[in-house]
């Protein structure tokens, strides 16, 4: 009977197959609710955090560049860029949790059933982000090319894709790929592994397993573990957002990435590849803990168990 009422309190059972194409397609479904509205809804913090890491001087601090901003464009140039961020981090999204969730199964399950835990979760974590970022790039190279040129590069998502494609062509939105990669693939791999493994860590100290907590407390826990996972993930892979954002603002036509990285770097030196890393903290910790936890409720809403805490 006590069994009986601890499985009782967790989230309730739904009609969902774990590990089956619709849960997988599930998860994918979760992953853009949870990326896609959280990344406009910053967008304020992302754009002003591009134009400082491109010119640092261009803004005495966050708030006086809000202030400057809205003054001369309004509610609407606050919020510049929402629409490639809107398009592109859902699409990624989509890519980043729903291949998790296949590549941990396969790896975990199948492949290496024996391997640690937390080796599967950086290679299904490096190999989820390593296809979400083929479907972000093209967005994010027009979002940050309309957020990092003044004046403005274009104006609208479709404006700015026409621009990029008849000068460029396809390859021009590819062209922050590989530092792309560079940024988001440690980003990730420090995203699903310490908050898997910070999640399991609490389950441990509270002394109880997971099932023994309501669905409320459970996504609580998500919440938490997903704002510490937030702050590693801000650091590590901030130098390489610096650089996603010189690259596309600033590489010269026909230059190779290597080339253009050597000059963006002799230019900015080391210190440079920190600037606006406060801003990130901020914004990639409140960012990952309400992923984490829009995700999970998702999950728990179709019946399902929430991430973590095995």
């Amino acid at each position: 009977m006590a069994a009986t009422k601890t499985q009782g309190r967790g989230p309730p059972k739904g009609n969902i197959e774990l590990f089956s194409p619709t849960y997988f397609a599930a998860c994918g479904l979760g992953g853009i609710i949870s990326c896609g509205p959280t990344h406009t809804a910053v967008t304020p913090l992302d754009l002003v955090k591009c134009r400082r890491q491109v010119d640092a001087n261009i803004y005495s601090s966050n708030f006086s560049a809000w202030r400057s901003i809205f003054a001369k464009e309004g509610l609407r140039g606050v919020f510049f860029g929402w629409a490639p961020t809107a398009v592109g981090y859902s699409f990624q999204g989509a890519g980043k949790y729903g291949f998790y969730e296949v590549f941990k199964y396969y790896y975990g399950e199948k492949l290496f059933p024996n391997a640690n835990k937390t080796i599967v979760y950086l290679g299904a974590s490096a190999s989820a982000e390593f296809l979400a970022d083929i479907a972000l790039c093209p967005f994010e190279a027009v979002k940050v090319r309309m957020q990092t040129t003044l004046p403005p590069y274009a104006n609208s998502l479709r404006e700015g894709w026409g621009k990029v494609t008849a000068k460029e062509g396809l390859g021009g939105l590819y062209k922050g790929l590989y530092p792309l990669w560079g940024r988001q693939i440690p980003y990730t791999m420090v995203k699903f592994a310490t908050f898997e493994t910070t999640v399991n860590q609490i389950y441990k100290t509270l002394g109880k397993p997971k099932e023994s907590y309501n669905s409320l407390q459970q996504t609580g826990v998500s919440f938490l573990g997903g704002y510490i996972a937030g702050i590693g993930c801000a650091v590590i892979s901030h130098p390489a957002d610096v650089m996603v954002s010189k690259l596309n603002a600033d590489r010269q036509p026909g230059e190779s990435g290597g080339k253009a990285m050597s000059r963006i770097y002799g230019n900015i030196g080391f210190r440079g590849l920190w600037n606006g890393l406060p801003v990130r903290i901020a914004m990639i910790g409140t960012l990952t803990a309400f992923q984490w936890l829009i995700y999970d409720s998702f999950k728990v809403s179709l019946g399902l168990p929430t991430t973590g805490g095995h």
